[in-house]
């Protein structure tokens, strides 16, 4: 069996390299590049993001990392978000008082979680829907998180021919999305890579759904 290639973009954010092991031994092979032509060229798409919203959305710019996942997901061609590669998905990010626009690909607004003790860190369970195909036999087990912002209140109105996202919620001082599924276009708000066996676990499910 050939296993699929993915790309984790290395675009200066983000554990890429734990990442790549991650979907190595999940069943990958992974090439680290910011090369239009691999990322395209690949069956899937990585995009990890540690650090600040806005300067995650730089270094993307930078890059064109928008251009790459719109370029992707119109070619029905796997991308999954991991961490505030999940946050820059939405429309917006709003972290002490500077409001920097994300890539829209989901209305919504990423803002700081309502928790008296900050960052989130450490493991947690979720909330899948009963049809996720990323939790398929994982859904009882925690995931690894390090954030201080997520996306609290999201309604999604599902107008038009495109399926609506499918979220999975988490709990920490208030809800929050922990992951969602939509057509091509997965993430994560945790590390699946910091997840042990059922970050592994996720990363294969992925990979299958190719």
């Amino acid at each position: 069996m050939i296993s699929p290639r993915v790309v984790v973009l290395d675009y200066g954010s983000g554990n890429v390299h734990s990442v790549a092991q991650a979907l190595e031994v999940a069943g990958a092979n992974v090439e680290l590049t910011a090369s239009r032509d691999a990322v395209l060229a690949a069956d899937g798409l990585v995009v990890p993001g540690v650090g600040a919203f806005t300067a995650v959305m730089q270094q993307l710019n930078a890059v064109k990392g928008g251009d790459l996942i719109d370029q992707r997901l119109i070619a029905s061609k796997p991308v999954l978000g991991i961490c505030v590669g999940l946050q820059v998905l939405f429309e917006h990010g709003v972290e002490h008082g500077i409001n920097t626009e994300g890539l829209g690909q989901w209305r919504g607004i990423v803002e700081k979680l309502d928790s008296p003790i900050l960052p989130h860190i450490g493991w947690n369970t979720v909330e899948p829907p009963a049809d996720s195909k990323l939790f398929e036999s994982i859904a009882e087990e925690r995931f690894y998180f390090v954030h201080s912002y997520a996306v609290q209140n999201w309604q999604y109105d599902g107008l038009g021919p495109i399926p609506s996202p499918k979220p999975t919620w988490a709990e920490y001082g208030a809800r929050f999305v922990a992951a969602v599924e939509h057509g091509p276009l997965s993430a994560t708000q945790f590390h699946p890579e910091k997840s042990g066996q059922a970050g592994i676990k996720l990363l294969s499910n992925w990979l299958n759904t190719f």
